[in-house]
């Protein structure tokens, strides 16, 4: 096996079966720095996405370095956080849950009494259904039309804020559909959509209404935040940030964002078995896991870039060799995925490694969706 920080010692690959996903706990220490740096070191300005990581370790890493507040989307991830963050957790479940979803979030909430629990609502009639123990983060629009009311939909944002009353803690501004940009074009439009933005907290507030904190900004605009100077004198309330894929990071991230210093943190350990060309190699990790709707090269061989992915199947993934040795049938490589959070989601179990320990297999916990209402 190569020398990467995600090496395993030979007694471990010879009972590891591959594909695998292996999580170095240096390089996500590492990453979760990096972002608290970017924030000024300060912690409480990052609520993280916990899409991305699915796992008590990732949970673990964050309330270490002094993160108390996150944000998921679905029932186990809350379970999850609510489970390891411990009584003082707050966290956001950034999705208008229905049905249901929406009563398993309050049962959660309603188990975890000394936790603070909201839920995104995008409607007056959600209200009606939200359970007394949830607060609320009004769902607002900058131009991505998944959900949420437009920006400048004042009238109706009037209503459904005054209608949350005291619940109300804030709002929710995803401004995802910025990715794929370059970066002077992403940073010109994200400003441009936080003023649109604080202009709609100046008028909620010379109505009488609060908003005590502002989340925005996924991966790749978190930085085009962090720099937006308003942000940093708000009056009453806090702006956060939150990216998740950071915790890990990916080859997308690091295209979209190359100088923010992250590494790899969750590699895809696999064995080649075919060489069905004399110029290309078949390894054991297909769409099933790996994910792979981002397009081609779904990865990147760590350490190996004259190796290029092709398109995978589902228990495929053909690799050209550009350049240097072809690797042997039986070679164990390591891919850094392109999107790593679903690649994650494909997992039960990761093997852990970390300096100074031995390495060790732990769950993700969070993976897939609960099916069953208890």
């Amino acid at each position: 096996m190569p020398d990467t920080p995600f090496a395993l010692p030979d007694d471990v690959l010879e009972r590891l079966i591959t594909p695998a996903l292996v999580v170095s706990v240096d390089a996500a220490r590492h990453n979760i720095a990096r972002v608290i740096a970017a924030a000024r070191g300060d912690a409480a300005r990052w609520r993280p996405h916990l899409k991305t990581t699915k796992s008590a370790l990732a949970c673990r890493l964050l309330a270490a370095a002094g993160v108390r507040h996150a944000k998921c989307a679905t029932t186990r991830e809350l379970a999850l956080a609510l489970d390891t963050f411990g009584p003082d957790a707050d966290l956001l479940v950034a999705h208008p849950l229905v049905g249901p979803a929406l009563a398993r979030v309050a049962a959660l909430a309603d188990a975890h009494p000394d936790a603070r629990v909201a839920i995104l609502v995008e409607a007056p009639d959600a209200l009606a259904d939200l359970p007394r123990s949830l607060d609320v983060f009004i769902d607002v629009n900058p131009g991505m039309n998944r959900t949420g009311h437009a920006v400048d939909r004042l009238d109706d944002l009037r209503a459904l804020a005054r209608a949350a009353g005291p619940r109300l803690r804030g709002i929710h501004f995803y401004d995802g559909h910025l990715a794929g940009l370059d970066a002077p074009t992403r940073r010109a439009r994200a400003h441009g959509v936080y003023d649109d933005l604080l202009a709609l907290v100046a008028r909620l507030r010379a109505d009488g209404i609060g908003i005590a904190e502002i989340i925005t900004s996924g991966t790749p605009t978190f930085p085009d935040a962090l720099a937006y100077a308003p942000f940093d004198a708000l009056d009453g309330a806090i702006h956060r940030i939150s990216p998740g894929t950071v915790v890990y990071h990916d080859t997308r991230t690091e295209q979209e964002l190359p100088n923010l210093g992250l590494r790899p943190a969750a590699v895809v350990l696999t064995r080649v078995v075919s060489h069905p060309a004399p110029d290309r190699v078949t390894c054991d990790a297909g769409s099933k896991s790996i994910a792979a709707e981002v397009g081609d090269p779904c990865a990147v061989v760590l350490g190996r870039p004259d190796l290029v992915a092709a398109r995978p199947s589902e228990e495929h993934l053909p690799l050209d060799v550009r350049a240097g040795a072809v690797p042997g049938r039986g070679d164990v490589l390591c891919l850094v995925p392109a999107h790593v959070c679903p690649t994650v989601n494909l997992y039960d179990t990761m093997v852990v490694v970390e300096s100074g320990r031995e390495p060790r297999l732990e769950p993700i916990a969070a993976r897939g969706h609960e099916t069953w209402l208890r």
